[in-house]
């Protein structure tokens, strides 16, 4: 019991350091040097502020990485409660590593293209500014490709966490719908941008369920699973 709580609050503290890195290039980075329909004012921001543009890559290297270690010990604590779900769960949450790696080469590419080296010169700048910020929407549509598996992993991991029976089922019930909130936000920004605005609440409230889960791994970790009941009664 007690090296299952170790792994489980293992996990909760990878999990937690995800959750506190991620928003740093998800949305502070973007939100910080993306101006609306002016690609002009974004370039100039981006070469202004290149360093910033740099934390931003690195806070997404960096909390992916942490994502491998934390499906890795997700995977062997859950293992046991069943093998084909504990490998869906594996599966879906290693598929968004490698997209989220290979995204970051569109703000690479955006960086460049706002600064203009001199071998960009064959492009004028007003070009150079409206491929700066191409790239740096491709960058925020590849997240929500990813999107899509960040929600998807969190559905064998919910079922996994109502039939463990060391945690709570209230948790494994707000990652499911977590999960749906990432997915149904996901599919809504990139077929039906029109319906990404009316979404965005519910789905956002949705994901709340995942900061939940989040909290109970670093707190508590496991808790011995109740008696089924007492022999002889």
């Amino acid at each position: 019991m007690n090296e299952q709580r170790n792994q489980a609050r293992r996990a909760g503290l990878l999990y937690t350091m995800v959750a506190f890195t991620a928003p740093i290039g998800l949305m502070v980075v973007p939100g910080r040097l993306i101006v609306a329909d002016d690609a002009r004012a974004t370039a100039e921001r981006v070469a202004a502020n290149l360093p910033l543009l740099h934390l931003g890559m690195a806070s997404e290297l960096f909390h992916q990485a942490i994502e491998v270690w934390l499906v890795l010990i997700l995977y062997n604590l859950l293992r046991p409660v069943s093998v084909p779900l504990a490998r869906q769960m594996l599966a879906l949450g290693l598929l968004p590593i490698p997209i989220m790696f290979l995204n970051v080469l569109n703000e690479v590419a955006a960086g460049l293209l706002a600064t203009g080296p001199a071998w960009l010169s064959a492009f004028d700048r007003p070009q150079l500014d409206a491929l700066a910020l191409l790239f740096l929407h491709l960058h925020a549509q590849g997240q929500q490709v990813a999107a899509v598996f960040w929600g998807l992993w969190l559905f064998p991991f919910g079922l996994l966490a109502l039939r463990c029976g060391f945690i709570p089922k209230v948790f494994g019930w707000l990652v499911i719908a977590a999960g749906t909130g990432y997915v149904a936000g996901s599919i809504a920004a990139l077929v039906a941008p029109g319906l990404a605005a009316a979404a965005a609440l519910p789905t956002l409230l949705l994901e709340f369920g995942e900061p939940a889960m989040i909290l109970w791994l670093l707190l508590v970790g496991a808790r011995r699973p109740r008696r089924q009941g007492v022999a002889g009664a």
